[in-house]
């Protein structure tokens, strides 16, 4: 590790100009934005050498694409690239501001385009999850003619945000956040730059800052350069014109971390299928992690104590039925006093769960009660149980031979409670785990130790709800 009162990279102390502000009027992100694959930086799973993707571009047969992956991953880079490399017309728009309209006059001239020279359009629409259905089912009709090829950007599921039928017609590629060597390597380039980087500020960045600056950044390209950028024009050169940025200049140009979250968003339902499946695999300190990532990028903490209490329903169940309790409470907790407070009971809810051992047998059951409802018959209420408040039901013989538990031996007695079309069905079936050990003992010495088995297959539970 270099020592952190030596500079990692340095800019040229010579290098400079009259162009430095004219420069800075355009982002260092967008200033240092590759232009060829020999710039591009990560994604080599898709643009390495002899990759599809790369080789497919690189010899102008592109079909349509969805590029997919979080923000600063090198979507829109990707498609510049392809605009430099294809022989196509590039027709760039953005969802956020372009409608059908731009969509028709991009299509009219591409078929003229076509017509005439025979030239091909390459049509890309950054973030396409903007586009409402009639704007995506717009587009659909030109590429499955070819009077267009497709790419599209998004950061958010295609699978959700994006239509069946363009979907279909398009190859998606996921592209990852970039590695923190990735970062270095974009930061070192921004730094050393003449022309198109921080040459002209004669940047100093000390080891430990850059490694502040990529564990901000959290695999962002665009977030890490503009943090630089924003860092260094903060900072005062010293007698000898450097400019040394240290941790402190770095934390003070972004004050605070923001975190990559959208409340409607993959974030929103990767953080909670994370926080579910830890719990469910009994991981306090992964618990604690994904709870906390999820309320300090400011999910509704009701939202969160809503999906405790499922779980301890869900994957706690009977095997401590205390969960259900400390759920409910930390739900009270946090509608009473709100945050920050009411995130420890929060987390002591998390902790409890984690920490409590597992059942889903109330789960299975209600799932398989569910499917026996929903295939039917759905047999009547035997006669026995049903309530006889007249002369003319009990005439009915509505109650007849029902036998009341309280005048039995140790309050219990046998009798059939079930429709006659599920009178087999077991649907409760009871772990060993926890308070259900207890549970099973007692069932087993009321009813024989026969009576809770499995008698049918479970339901399906290969869908995890989360």
């Amino acid at each position: 590790m270099m020592n952190a009162d030596l500079p990692l990279f340095a800019t040229p102390t010579g290098a400079g100009g009259t162009r430095e502000e004219p420069a800075r009027r355009v982002p260092l992100a967008a200033r240092m934005r590759p232009t060829s694959f020999d710039e591009f930086v990560g994604q080599e799973h898709l643009v390495g050498p002899e990759r599809l993707l790369r080789r497919s571009i690189e010899s102008d047969n592109l079909p349509s694409i969805v590029l997919w992956g979080p923000p600063g991953s090198g979507k829109t880079t990707l498609a510049r690239i392809i605009a430099r490399t294809t022989k196509a017309h590039f027709a760039p728009l953005s969802a956020v501001t372009a409608g059908v309209a731009d969509l028709r006059r991009v299509v009219d001239e591409a078929r003229k385009r076509l017509s005439f020279s025979g030239q091909r359009t390459v049509l890309f629409i950054d973030e396409i999850h903007r586009f409402n259905k009639a704007q995506q089912d717009a587009i659909l009709p030109f590429v499955e003619d070819g009077t267009i090829t497709f790419i599209g950007a998004t950061t958010e599921n295609p699978s959700f945000e994006v239509i069946s039928p363009l979907l279909s017609r398009a190859r998606t590629f996921r592209l990852e956040p970039l590695t923190d060597d990735d970062l270095r390597r974009i930061v070192s380039r921004a730094i050393a730059h003449s022309d198109r980087g921080l040459g002209s500020l004669h940047v100093l960045l000390h080891d430990d800052a850059l490694t502040q600056l990529v564990a901000i950044a959290s695999g962002d390209a665009r977030a890490a350069l503009n943090a630089l950028e924003l860092a260094a024009l903060a900072t005062t050169p010293d007698a000898e014109g450097q400019r040394i940025i240290t941790p402190e200049a770095i934390q003070e140009a972004l004050q605070q971390r923001t975190l990559l979250y959208d409340k409607a968003g993959d974030q929103h339902y990767d953080l909670i299928s994370a926080l579910h499946k830890s719990l469910r695999d009994s991981d306090p300190d992964a618990g604690l992690y994904w709870l906390g990532r999820m309320l300090e990028a400011g999910e509704d903490p009701l939202y969160v104590a809503r999906r405790l209490v499922r779980f301890a329903s869900e994957d706690v169940g009977m095997a401590d039925p205390q969960a259900l309790v400390i759920c409910m409470a930390a739900q009270q907790a946090v509608h009473f006093i709100g945050l920050p407070e009411g995130s420890l009971a929060l987390a002591q809810a998390a902790v409890y769960l984690a920490t409590a051992p597992k059942s889903n047998s109330l789960y299975v059951g209600y799932s398989a009660v569910q499917q026996d409802i929903r295939r039917g018959p759905n047999g009547p209420v035997p006669l026995h149980l049903r309530n006889a408040p007249t002369s003319l039901m009990r005439e009915m013989d509505f109650g007849k031979g029902y036998k009341y538990a309280h005048d039995y031996e140790g309050h219990f007695t046998k009798q059939e409670h079930l429709p006659e079309s599920v009178r087999d069905s077991r649907y409760y079936v009871p772990s060993d785990e926890g308070f259900e050990k207890d549970v099973t003992e007692r069932l087993n010495r009321l009813w024989g130790p026969g009576r809770f088995k499995k008698t049918q297959q479970p339901a399906d539970t290969t869908t995890d709800p989360d």
